[in-house]
């Protein structure tokens, strides 16, 4: 996956969230939606982090192809 795919995941996830996001606030989703919600958060998360990865990478003059998709524990755990 390159960073155009990348990109292309996040905007699709984003907007599949933003749906979500709207009907919760609405008080009109269901429990599976809002699994659905949590489970596009972590994706959201973890695709942000590849692209972050492979930027890095790349600015250090490594081979981007080779970051990979960490798990949930670990993106959901950082502390800013």
């Amino acid at each position: 996956m390159d960073d155009e795919d990348i990109i292309q995941r996040i905007n699709s996830l984003a907007n599949e969230e933003h749906d979500l996001y709207q009907k919760e606030a609405h008080g009109v989703t269901t429990v599976e939606e809002r699994e659905r919600l949590h489970a596009l958060e972590v994706a959201l998360d973890q695709c942000w982090d590849l692209l972050h990865q492979r930027r890095a990478r790349r600015s250090a003059g490594l081979n981007p192809d080779e970051a990979t998709i960490r798990d949930e524990n670990t993106v959901e755990g950082y502390l800013g």
